[in-house]
């Protein structure tokens, strides 16, 4: 007597799961948050940094919209001011890990603003996040004006010698 068996091909698919290709940051580590305790940075702090930061880059003449500015000068002029507010024209959202920052200017006549920006994007970015710790999400630029030359301020030099 001969016995057949019926064999079953049943194929397990044991090829490996496919790789994911997405790229993932890596986790950025809080600063803030140590095992001493926690360091909170209040919003004046961040403005006046991202003020300072900002005027740093060539081709900004003021900061601030035309009321802030004229009221700014204003209080520059009274004995016993504090002189110029390095935050004026500068609005920020600062939250327990991250700050989002907003810029009111005035630039130079004749300056890329499109470059120009950049350059205070980067400048302000870099600076806040350097001596705060906050990841700084956003940086928006609002140009409120053009400064023009007056013409005692700007004087030609000759193309000829």
């Amino acid at each position: 007597m001969t016995q057949t068996v019926a064999r079953t091909d049943t194929t397990a698919e044991t090829s490996p799961a496919p790789r994911s290709t997405e790229v993932t940051a890596p986790a950025r580590q809080n600063r803030l948050t140590t095992e001493e305790g926690k360091i909170s940075v209040a919003e004046g702090v961040v403005q006046k940094i991202a003020g300072i930061a900002c005027r740093e880059i060539g081709g900004v003449h003021a900061m601030g919209t035309g009321g802030s500015r004229a009221f700014g000068a204003i209080r520059e002029r009274v004995p016993g001011s504090r002189g110029p507010n390095v935050a004026q024209g500068v609005g920020v959202e600062v939250g327990e890990t991250e700050a989002a920052v907003d810029l009111d200017i005035v630039v130079e006549y004749g300056v890329s603003i499109a470059d120009l920006g950049r350059g205070i994007q980067r400048n302000v970015k870099q600076t806040v996040e350097r001596m705060t710790g906050l990841e700084v999400v956003e940086v928006n630029i609002n140009v409120d004006d053009v400064h023009l030359p007056e013409s005692g301020e700007a004087q030609e030099e000759s193309r000829v010698s």
